[in-house]
């Protein structure tokens, strides 16, 4: 009975919306910089993610006794609903958590599946051509979904409060609707590919075909359908259940590669993170099948060899040396990462400090190298942007890094009849035309071609960083194959040239992915900087935004909290606790 009580105030206090203060300590230093930028301040918890009713829904449930693995799964389901484009039930992603009491960093990989009806060739044309719309907007397209296996295993396993009341902030977010956002409202009338959807256009554009304006609500019935059955049953529920079956139905009628037996089959693994040391902190992160943490590590053990410091953060020196770091990341990814169940990553080889020192001594101070000198290995497309992450820290010392995502944004803009869940097109990260030997013989991309039951490449890095074992960075980012080098940056930007989080996360960005030979740069960066550098060799290209880094950096008995402004949505907010 006793039990039922505390269940029941948790309950009342999670969803009354009570507004309590922190109580301030007089003797406790206020955190200043001097910077334009400044971070959000907690002395008890912080969550920040890209829609500022996430980041309330998970503070929510770190002040009503959660632990940040629970606000972190309370968090991913509510961006399902108020984030469609990225937030997602029918997706998959990587977490990063660390739990205080054991000293242990887990690797949460619950990345989407290759049905077992998949082949390497099917989505090649009569012509052995790519087919890019069956690869990005059929039924075909879509991985087998891992984000709610991966979510209630970690709240199951990691958190502290029953599930149900977990997933309530969402199911009513979903059934009683909020309010569309102007960045909301500004996708929706881009995203053509939606309307092509029955379903989809029911949804988001329910006025004789225009999508809903900023301010209008958004309610998804079949959406809180669908969450409720995950309250109710769990994982089952998605896997087995009626949702199981509402999807395989979709695929039936359409062509779709989806199973019962796919679903009934998936299971989240929990992976050995990678980690590495870089200027007296400990840097841990994802390993394979996403790319990400080895070669976060990989472009750190090669910066370790230069005095960024010195040169100064934006500069051109700083940023010439880690463009010529990113090449060779970027050239090592095209050809030996792809799921480690199915094919031999050189982990060890990849983050070697010697490995790094010998090409840290071919990067000069003035020498650009073009891209086809350092490895002849095959090109690999783009990825998708509209992945999203989010951080979230708990006073306990516990901390959640997580990344998700559709691929595409909205994935491939189908929505299963009956359930609200926007379907995936992550098939398409795999090499859709693996085998083709390249120029040089080489055959291309073919640690991540297609095969039944493996999982695609992936860029997302979710990151921990620890200071005397204690954590003392969160991080992560979206922005596709530009992912790596966001996170990279904001590492860099904090540690190297000691900027607060908040201007570290706002700093402009820059990217190089080997192929194209481009350097890619933000608005932000002086002409100066950039015409030392085209003189130098680069050959730089102006580009919108990239990234957002959900940042939270602890120290000093506070948690401060960096929403990336390039996200409008974005917010940072502090746990309170009650007088």
């Amino acid at each position: 009975m006793a039990r039922v009580t505390r269940h029941f105030v948790l309950f009342l206090f999670l969803f009354s919306g009570w507004n309590c203060a922190v109580r301030a300590q007089e003797n406790e230093p206020i955190f200043r910089h001097n910077s334009i930028q400044h971070p959000v301040l907690g002395r008890h918890g912080m969550v920040v993610s890209q829609h500022w009713l996430a980041s309330e829904v998970g503070a929510r449930v770190l002040s009503a006794g959660g632990n940040a693995v629970d606000a972190a799964v309370a968090v991913g389901f509510a961006l399902a609903v108020v984030l469609p484009r990225a937030g997602n039930l029918g997706g998959g992603g990587f977490m990063l958590i660390y739990l205080a009491d054991r000293q242990q960093t887990i690797a949460l990989d619950y990345r989407e599946v290759a049905p077992l009806g998949a082949t390497a060739d099917m989505f090649l044309d009569a012509n052995g051509e790519v087919d890019r719309h069956k690869a990005l907007f059929s039924r075909a397209s879509a991985g087998v979904p891992g984000t709610v296996a991966g979510l209630v295993h970690a709240q199951r396993k990691y958190g502290s409060l029953p599930l149900r009341l977990v997933l309530k902030p969402a199911y009513d977010l979903a059934r009683e609707g909020f309010a569309v956002s102007f960045d909301l409202a500004a996708v929706l009338e881009r995203s053509r590919h939606l309307r092509s959807n029955p379903e989809s256009l029911r949804i988001f554009y329910p006025n004789e075909g225009q999508p809903l304006r900023a301010g209008q609500l958004l309610r998804q019935p079949e959406l809180a359908w669908s969450l409720r059955q995950i309250m109710r049953k769990g994982e089952d529920a998605f896997y087995r259940g009626k949702i199981a079956q509402r999807i395989v139905r979709e695929m039936e009628a359409h062509d779709g590669l989806i199973s019962l037996e796919d679903l009934a089959s998936y299971r989240v693994v929990e992976r050995e993170p990678v980690s590495g040391d870089y200027n007296g902190y400990r840097v841990v992160s994802m390993p394979p099948p996403s790319s990400g943490g080895v070669h976060l590590l990989q472009m750190l053990n090669v910066l370790e060899h230069f005095t960024l410091r010195e040169a100064g953060a934006g500069s051109s020196a700083a940023i010439h040396t880690m463009t010529e770091a990113m090449k060779w990341a970027y050239a090592d990814r095209s050809k030996y990462l792809g799921d480690p169940d199915f094919v031999d990553v050189p982990v060890a080889r990849l983050i070697d400090k010697g490995y790094a020192a010998d090409i840290a001594r071919q990067i000069g101070a003035d020498q650009v190298r073009p891209s086809s000198a350092i490895l002849p290995g095959q090109l690999f497309k783009d990825e998708s942007l509209d992945t999203t992450h989010y951080s979230v820290a708990d006073a306990s010392g516990n901390v959640v890094s997580n990344t998700y995502t559709l691929n595409f944004s909205f994935g491939s803009g189908i929505t299963v009849p009956g359930t609200g869940i926007l379907l995936n097109n992550e098939m398409d990260d795999f090499s859709a035309k693996a085998g083709a030997a390249n120029a040089y013989g080489l055959l291309g991309a073919e640690a991540n071609k297609i095969v039944a039951g493996k999982r695609p490449l992936s860029s997302m890095t979710p990151t921990i960083v620890f200071k005397d074992g204690a954590p003392v960075i969160v991080t992560g980012s979206p922005g596709g194959s530009r992912i790596i080098t966001t996170v990279l940056q904001t590492l860099v930007n904090v540690i190297d040239h000691e900027l607060n989080i908040a201007a570290a996360v706002s700093a402009p960005r820059f990217h190089h992915q080997w192929q194209p030979d481009e350097l890619f740069m933000e608005e932000g960066f002086s002409p100066d900087t950039r015409a030392l550098l085209e003189a130098k060799g680069h050959q730089v290209k102006l580009v919108p935004t990239m990234g957002g880094a959900q940042s939270i950096a602890i120290g000093d008995g506070l948690f401060r909290g960096a929403a990336d402004p390039r996200k409008p949505d974005a917010r940072a907010v502090p746990v309170t606790l009650a007088d």
